[in-house]
């Protein structure tokens, strides 16, 4: 797994050992970041269940201003803060070791104009939970990874599905909030 273009091009990115983290592939990060080309530059992102940190890191070495990263498990958030002292983003990086349902009720609200990534894990409802917990903040983009084998949710409060692409077993279900804050 490596960053696949931008100042941090060719980094290699570390990985927990075992089935804790499932990082997304580089085929799907790089269908991700040609959807949003254009909404990167000078973008707060989100990357909530962040794992390895590789959706955040890819976003701020095309050009993301901050990257606000969310994890919970141990094994990860070690590999995580590895990969963000190797790619050299520690000062456009915050990294937060709580759970990303707290973190969202809590003061980690998104705001206007972020653009937000989660990737949780496939089995469940926690990719619902987070759905339904962005569907009042203030009008972005979110992004949701999942086993391309489910179908999305059609949306949340004011967020709503614009498109699905699937690369093989990933889904990447795309939403927009255009409501009020």
């Amino acid at each position: 797994m490596r960053i696949i273009a931008g100042t941090a091009r060719g980094r290699r990115l570390k990985a927990p050992r075992g089935d804790s983290v499932r990082p997304t592939a580089d085929r799907a990060r790089e269908a991700l970041f040609s959807i949003l080309a254009t909404r990167i530059a000078g973008a707060r992102v989100f990357d909530l269940c962040a794992g390895t940190g590789a959706v955040g890191l890819e976003a701020l070495s095309r050009g993301a201003e901050l990257a606000i990263f969310v994890e919970r498990d141990r094994a990860a958030l070690e590999a995580l803060r590895a990969n963000v002292a190797a790619c050299g983003a520690a000062d456009r990086s915050a990294i937060h070791e709580t759970d990303v349902v707290a973190f969202l009720e809590g003061a980690g609200r998104p705001g206007p104009r972020d653009l937000v990534f989660a990737d949780p894990p496939w089995a469940g409802d926690l990719g619902e939970r987070i759905l339904a917990l962005l569907g009042g903040a203030p009008p972005g983009l979110f992004v949701l990874e999942h086993d391309s084998r489910r179908p999305p949710a059609p949306g949340a409060g004011s967020l709503g599905l614009l498109r699905t692409v699937v690369h093989g077993d990933t889904g990447l279900s795309f939403y927009e909030n255009t409501g009020p804050p």
